[in-house]
């Protein structure tokens, strides 16, 4: 349940609503650079196996 904020129910709200933003930033840049290094690990593996 959400207290009364009176008058910085603005700041409050936005703040939560940029901490949301910023994970989602950073969980979706850490999930590209993921599938990145496991794509150049596979073709690492594929060279060396060659």
């Amino acid at each position: 349940m959400m207290p009364d904020l009176g008058k910085y129910a603005l700041e409050v709200n936005s703040s939560y609503a940029l901490s949301l933003l910023a994970l989602a930033v950073i969980t979706g840049l850490y999930l590209r650079r993921s599938r990145a290094v496991k794509r150049a690990l596979a073709a690492q593996e594929v060279a060396q196996d060659a």
